[in-house]
């Protein structure tokens, strides 16, 4: 079981109570179930069973006393509630001597993420108006992602000309649905609930699709330490058609201290039944911005088109070195080729962005400046080429009865650049400023992880520092802005913020022969943060981090407590 209360910056609004600025309220439990049983000498079965379901409460922004003084005479901050549950269930058979030799393994497996989204501490400004009551609460939306799938994996290992070889194939169905429910009518209808409106019946649906698929896997040895590995895989889709991946690789061992290795692959994706079909509005007192099915009418006002598949194209290389024993040195450089990235693009605002919002069955409520209003939706934006380099290296120390330290370094320095970027049906660039740096600078250039793991009889302590390298973003003009830029899609102000080093510190005792552990942790031990956006940057005074930027939290130190035991 997992608990958080919200977590509130800090940061003052312009406007009283206003905790917009802060992380959910968020409830974890969870159950997992394993049991196997024999059936025949050679044949077992298994079954796994997982559930997981989070309560999660976010403030939206605070509605000041004068927005609906009759109902909140003193301002009301509306938040949205999620009550999500996510489960699956395995059921298989595993065997030998398929055929003379063969290991086989049928399985079976159902899963789905439900999540059931509410509006509380809200209200209907427009149906207040017309019926003299409103709603303060309401369901609005729920999202259903499920997937049915049926493996059948076979593998045997051989012996050709005296050389090994082991074989690999199988075959896999996966049935895949997608729902969205939409909201009570008082949560959509005249403008909706503030803050989080309901989803009108147009957004609402089914979706489904049938994948079949089958693969073949080939690991050779043709010479003493040359490993060679060849796979393919063929996929069909019913909604995308016909697919074709596959993978060489190759390793070389020059000694029992040095080997080299290299991958060459090719990839195919294509796009979820979500990204087809998901959609959603939220209205802040001063604009609105929706994200529209790129199915739907209004995303084609906006000049969407049918989403294509995502496919790749990955190049690796790299060296295995133990110069010494105890010590261990791995390094890879890489180069990632993706065509048809599909990410949330048609960036549009203003009088058109009205419009087709409205086409979504939402009237927004009166009085927002229709350059406040935007519109967007999933597109194959661009296509990129992420080039890196990763290196690791670990060592143990021993100190007799002193126990060992277990030593680890890692770095991994990478640049994502972008290499093609598409036009909508308008004619009109798929992604503006804002959105390319989400894709190429808003992940750090570099990390460095330096490890040390301390043990000694029933103890462990283990404390890891982690440098996060430098992040660019283009940030929204916010308040104190001139009207013509403020939350302009065009015009941004250009954002970095600097590496950070966080330390992380944990401390296990075990008892009962290893078998029960205790553990109390702390990650970001020197409460680190981001650096803090200018006030021109920030959203009514509150919005006082860059939250695009991956890395350091916002939410500074975090303390754990973990409790262990093993049958």
């Amino acid at each position: 079981m997992y608990h958080a209360d919200h977590y509130v910056t800090g940061s003052r609004d312009y406007r009283p109570q206003d905790y917009n600025f802060s992380l959910p309220e968020e409830t974890r439990e969870s159950l997992a179930i394993e049991a196997g049983r024999d059936i025949t000498e050679n044949i077992r079965s298994y079954l796994n069973i997982t559930y997981m379901h989070r309560h999660i409460q976010n403030y939206m922004t605070n509605r000041i006393a004068s927005v609906l003084p009759e109902v909140y005479p003193y301002g009301f901050n509306p938040s949205v509630v999620n009550e999500e549950n996510d489960y699956a269930a395995t059921l298989g058979l595993t065997g030998d001597n398929l055929f003379g030799g063969f290991h086989w393994d049928l399985s079976t497996t159902y899963g789905a993420d439900e999540s059931r989204l509410s509006t509380i501490n809200s209200a209907n400004l427009s149906y207040y108006a017309t019926y003299g009551y409103t709603p303060t609460k309401g369901f609005t939306e729920a999202y259903r992602n499920a997937q049915w799938t049926n493996n059948f994996d076979v593998t045997r290992s051989f012996s050709v000309l005296t050389r090994p070889l082991k074989l690999a194939f199988g075959a896999e169905h996966r049935l895949e649905t997608y729902t969205i429910t939409s909201g009570n009518a008082p949560t959509w209808q005249l403008g909706g609930l503030q803050g989080a409106p309901g989803l009108t019946p147009q957004s609402a649906g089914n979706w489904s699709r049938d994948v079949w698929a089958g693969y073949i896997d080939v690991d050779i040895s043709p010479v003493r330490r040359l490993d060679l590995d060849f796979a393919g895989r063929f996929e069909h889709y019913t909604d995308f058609g016909n697919s074709e991946s596959g993978k060489i690789s190759a390793r070389y061992e020059v000694s029992r201290r040095l080997a080299f290795r290299a991958t060459i692959s090719n990839g195919f994706r294509a796009p979820t039944l979500a990204e087809q079909h998901f959609s959603s509005l939220s209205v802040t007192p001063t604009g609105a911005a929706g994200s529209l099915a790129v199915d739907s009418e209004a995303a084609r006002l906006l000049g969407a088109s049918a989403l294509k598949p995502e496919r790749s194209t990955n190049v690796s290389a790299g060296v295995v070195f133990e110069p010494f024993p105890l010590l261990h040195v791995t390094a890879d450089v890489y180069q990632i080729n993706i065509r048809d990235r599909i990410v949330g693009g048609g960036n549009y605002s203003g009088a058109i962005a009205e419009q087709a919002i409205g086409l979504t069955g939402i009237a927004l409520p009166s009085g927002l400046d229709p350059a406040d209003v935007t519109a967007n939706y999933f597109s194959n934006g661009a296509s990129t080429r992420t080039q890196g380099v990763d290196i690791n290296i670990d060592y143990t120390t021993r100190f007799g009865r002193f126990g060992r330290v277990d030593w680890s370094a890692g770095i991994d320095l990478n640049r994502t650049r972008l290499h093609h970027l598409s036009n909508d049906t308008n004619g009109q660039p798929l992604l503006n400023a804002q959105a390319i740096g989400w894709l190429t600078t808003s992940m750090p250039r570099s990390k460095i992880i330096l490890n040390a793991r301390w043990t000694i009889g029933e103890w462990d302590v283990n404390v890891r520092q982690t440098r996060y390298g430098q992040t660019t973003g283009n940030m929204t003009y916010q308040i104190a802005a001139p009207a013509d830029i403020r939350y302009s899609i065009e015009q941004f102000a250009q954002f970095e913020n600097k590496p950070c080093w966080m330390t992380d510190l944990e401390i296990t005792r075990h008892f009962l022969s290893h078998r029960l552990h205790a553990t109390l942790g702390i990650n970001n031990l020197f409460n680190v943060r981001p650096r803090k956006l200018p006030l021109i940057l920030r959203y009514e005074g509150n919005s006082i981090y860059d939250t695009s930027s991956s890395g350091i939290p916002i939410s500074g130190s975090y303390y754990y407590t973990r409790v262990g035991f093993s049958f």
